[in-house]
């Protein structure tokens, strides 16, 4: 295998100065033309770029620039390119960009010439063909139909759109996922299409009809709701889907999920990243076990490749336990897309730090490759005929430009692989797996290794929830598997032993994971009766039936098994007329989540205790039960179904789709009257004694359910929800995340990366942290420096952010005073942020950073302003209250010069204001003796 890694493959920001080196952007697609003679390239800059892959493939043309490097620029999008997909004819070129729009390009022999506002020169011409509007927000995945009959657009608006793949009109919008959809793929028999979405499930659908085949959540209960993609692929024998972003063991072990045809499951799970896999490629040939032998079902694997967010692919053949190809650190950030060429030879990826790479590998390294006909032999087997095209439907033959020639040889016939061991493409080896290795790549490098932590929200965990399925994704913990040993020995393969496996789980296996899980699904309720059965009260007859000891509601009751399976339930057409913001319909702010059979949440330091719901098939009514161990606590009955659950020790809060929110105590009583919202809660968090809520019309409600009472009063969070960014303005920003603060301040995590909270006495929203800060600051970290996420708040919400925005270059030049002043403002932004969210302990370490960085500076006026707001009045005294006086002496729990103490000691060892501090500390000394 050739690992090559050009450098001129690149994205840049040319919005800088001409005399600076420019910035290299995320590049975020990427895809190769069917010939192999070309990649087009999606980034950050709004731009699509194609290039020649013979430079990249070949040294010497690569020092001869013959064919060209860089082949064309297109720039009619006005956003982030998010994806790229070539047709299979290789005529058209489809586009999506986070400006909602998709793009069809057709290639132009006559429109060549220089780049218009800059000074790149177009060698070969594409022109916009087509602009598809209809998403209402990124367009994150495409997928071209077989025969290119139809093309798939999914998107952030929730949607799946497809395409007639010859006229370009929109022939279908299905609207059934309930939350980001982040991947798209089609079936290589074309019967199917499968899409992946935030709301943690891969839907099939069919294509005849274009209604919901099968739907698969299981290996997806506990993944992460943070990925930027959901990428998922279809093998070419068409027997499995791989899927990105699944997890085992409630969520500690990252895996991609197979998933199998017509029945449907996953029992199959590729194991071994460290992090998220974000995007799944199926090599486009079938492989033989046993190139000697007829094709046959037994005699058919295949060639998977993953990428994962901790930067490194993976490369399966699907007859082996254990990846043939395992390289890792080959990119500073995460893997955003993968694409194999045509011939199934060599291998794309490119990565949110910019840069591209590229696997080459021999026939005989990827032995039992086959042709493309036998592919379409094998497919035959499925019975599914298309039906005919109309007359002239077809994309005419592309005539390929001199320029891009052939880069890699077609596939030949391979030496003898071994002999067969399994029965499906999938099928794992009777036989032990001793004497298999896998190739691992490691990058050499001589800076420090990265911190292998990472948070998937702003927050390493949340005690809220939507349950199992929630559109909007909760935080989850995120815990890295040990890491095989290896040795770093350049870009040589070197054989190790690797926790790289692939797990298969049998249906008992599956259940017992099910009935080990905190958040489990379920099927039918019959705790509620029969429908339309009526309850008599009877009144015992005699005092000795009574009850004789104290009990509890619903106490008596043996708790039902966990259920294994969960249902979507439709709401009923009443419920969809009286409250019309309970329908997942455009006119929703922010989307509601779904009706599901089964809720449950674990309730927080309360060891193993449960809130349950349970919901109606016919969806007007709901179980709330609270569950410790195998006794049911208590349990109610509610008119609404149950969408979203919060617990903490304290109290439970359950939000129905009426719009209704019940908060009970730890014993069953309500603890509130019926809160009636101005819709069904999208977002619920609870902290101590604090509930907050979002609701799908947009207003953030927060409650002490303690005392009772509000922390302030509703208000909206629509404003917060529009894209700063000029280029993209009119865009929508989602909410990617809610979190409840003791002090009862909300935090709200947004897709542009800014993180808010509402502060109660400015009676405004306000900025906890942002992007901005890491284009410059000093104090800046990507990793909170203590290990508790609940007591490092602000430090966890700036290492989410880290995780969404490329490193700053570090060779851009600045103004003089950009470090300073960043540094201080961000500073300054942290202290406001902690008196916000009551961090006290986050206040102290922040506020003696920011003295020693004025000291650092020399900024004496700074310094003199922070000493006199902490000193205080110099007569003031501790009892004593004056009434001209509104100076407090204590600041989150601090005493203001306790502070100030630890402050001068820092004043008084710098070189510059050393003399300030010593005077002041003289002052402090006397005042401290006369409180005495």
């Amino acid at each position: 295998m050739k690992f090559t890694k050009p450098s001129w493959v690149v994205h840049n920001d040319s919005s800088g100065k001409s005399d600076q080196q420019p910035k290299r952007l995320s590049i975020f697609s990427v895809h190769v033309h069917p010939d192999g003679s070309r990649i087009a390239t999606g980034g950050l800059d709004a731009k699509i770029r194609i290039w020649s892959t013979k430079p990249i493939l070949n040294s010497i043309a690569e020092q001869s620039n013959r064919p060209p490097k860089s082949l064309c620029t297109l720039t009619m999008h006005t956003g982030p390119v998010l994806c790229v997909r070539w047709a299979h004819s290789g005529r058209w070129l489809a586009s999506g960009s986070d400006d909602e729009i998709v793009m069809i390009w057709d290639l132009d022999p006559t429109a060549r010439g220089k780049v218009w506002g800059s000074d790149e020169v177009n060698i070969e011409g594409w022109k916009p063909l087509k602009r598809l509007p209809g998403h209402e927000s990124d367009v994150t995945d495409l997928a071209w139909s077989p025969e290119d009959r139809y093309l798939a657009s999914v998107g952030l608006d929730s949607q799946v759109l497809i395409w007639s793949g010859f006229t370009l009109e929109r022939i279908r919008k299905i609207d059934q996922h309930h939350g980001f959809v982040k991947g798209v793929c089609w079936d290589p028999v074309g019967e199917f299409l499968a899409t992946q979405s935030d709301d943690r499930s891969v839907k099939i659908w069919r294509t005849t009809d274009w209604e919901l085949e099968a739907e698969v959540r299981k290996p997806f209960e506990d993944s992460p709701g943070s990925t930027f993609f959901r990428r998922l692929s279809w093998s070419p024998d068409g027997a499995h889907i791989t899927a990105s972003n699944a997890t085992n063991n409630k969520g500690f072990v990252f895996i991609a999920a197979v998933i199998a045809r017509n029945s449907w499951t996953s029992e199959i799970s590729l194991v071994g990243h460290e992090n998220t896999v974000e995007v799944a490629a199926y090599n486009p040939h079938i492989f033989l076990r046993n190139p000697a032998a007829p094709v046959a079902t037994s005699n058919i694997c295949s060639v998977v490749a993953l990428g994962a967010d901790d930067r490194s692919v993976s490369i399966w053949q699907t007859k082996s336990a254990r990846p043939i190809i395992v390289a890792k650190e080959v990119f500073e950030r995460q893997i955003m897309d993968l694409s194999w060429s045509w011939d199934g030879l060599t291998l794309y990826a490119v990565s949110s730090d910019g840069t591209l790479a590229a696997f080459s590998f021999d026939s005989e390294e990827l032995e039992g490759i086959a042709p493309h006909s036998v592919q379409q032999q094998y497919l035959q087997k499925f019975g599914f005929t298309l039906p005919p095209l109309p007359e002239g439907w077809s994309h005419t033959n592309v005539q390929v430009p001199s320029s891009g020639q052939r880069m890699t040889p077609p596939p030949s016939p391979s030496r003898s692989s071994h002999h067969h061991q399994g029965l499906n493409g999938f099928g794992v080896p009777s036989t032990g797996t001793a004497h298999e290795v896998v190739n691992t790549l490691i990058a050499k490098r001589n800076t420090k290794r990265r911190a292998q932590q990472k948070f998937f929200g702003p927050f390493g965990s949340s005690n809220s929830s939507s349950a199992l399925a929630s559109h909007h994704g909760s935080p989850s913990h995120a815990h890295s598997r040990a890491c095989p040993i290896t040795t770093i020995m350049g870009s040589d393969l070197v054989p190790e032993a690797s926790d790289f496996s692939m797990s298969v789980y049998s249906s008992d296996r599956r259940l017992s994971d099910h009935l080990s899980s905190d958040m489990v699904a379920e099927v039918p309720i019959d705790s509620l009766g029969v429908a339309g059965e009526k309850r008599k009260f009877s009144i015992p007859d005699k005092i000795e039936d009574r009850p004789t000891k104290a009990r509890t509601l619903g106490g008596d009751r043996i708790r039902d098994n966990i259920p294994n399976t969960v249902k979507e339930i439709l709401p009923p057409t009443d419920e969809r007329t009286v409250f019309p913001w309970n329908t997942q319909s455009e006119n929703n702010f922010l989307s509601a989540p779904p009706i599901l059979s089964y809720l449950s949440l674990k309730v927080a330091d309360t060891g193993d205790d449960i809130l349950e719901c349970k919901n109606t098939e016919t969806g007007d009514q709901s179980e709330i039960s609270y569950v410790s161990g195998k006794t049911v606590c208590w349990l109610d009955y509610l008119p609404s179904p149950a969408v979203i659950l919060a617990a903490t020790s304290a109290f439970c809060a359950v939000g129905l789709l009426d719009g209704t929110l019940n908060v009970y105590s730890p014993t069953g009583r309500r603890l509130m009257p019926a809160l009636t919202l101005d819709g069904t809660v999208s977002f619920l968090s609870s902290a101590k004694h604090t509930l907050v809520a979002i609701t799908s019309g947009g207003i953030l409600y927060s409650w002490n359910v303690k005392k009772p009472s509000a922390n302030f009063a509703p208000i909206s969070v629509r404003p917060l929800l529009s894209s700063p960014n000029a280029s993209t303005r009119g865009t929508n920003v989602a909410i990617t995340s809610l979190m409840a603060r003791p002090n009862g301040s909300p935090i709200l995590s947004t897709t542009s990366g800014i993180t808010y909270s509402y502060d109660s006495s400015l009676c405004t929203f306000v900025k906890l942290s942002e992007p901005w800060w890491a284009e410059g600051s000093d104090a800046w970290s990507s990793r909170p420096r203590n290990s508790n996420a609940q007591q490092a708040v602000i430090a966890s919400i700036e290492s989410a952010i880290s995780e969404r925005i490329p490193p700053p270059p570090g060779n851009i030049q600045r103004p003089q005073w950009w470090t300073s002043a960043l540094t201080l403002g961000h500073l300054e932004t942290k202290l406001h942020a902690a008196r916000v969210l009551d961090s006290s302990s986050e206040y102290k370490q922040t506020l003696l950073v920011y003295a020693k960085k004025i000291a650092d500076e020399g900024f004496r006026n700074k310094a003199e302003e922070l000493i006199k707001e902490l000193f205080g009045p110099v007569y003031w005294r501790p009892g004593v209250v004056k009434e001209d006086n509104n100076w407090n002496p204590t600041l989150l729990g601090h005493w203001k010069r306790d502070l100030l103490k630890e402050v001068l000691q820092v004043f008084a060892r710098s070189k510059t204001l050393a003399k300030l501090g010593m005077d002041w500390q003289e002052m402090l000394k006397k005042a401290t003796m006369s409180d005495d």
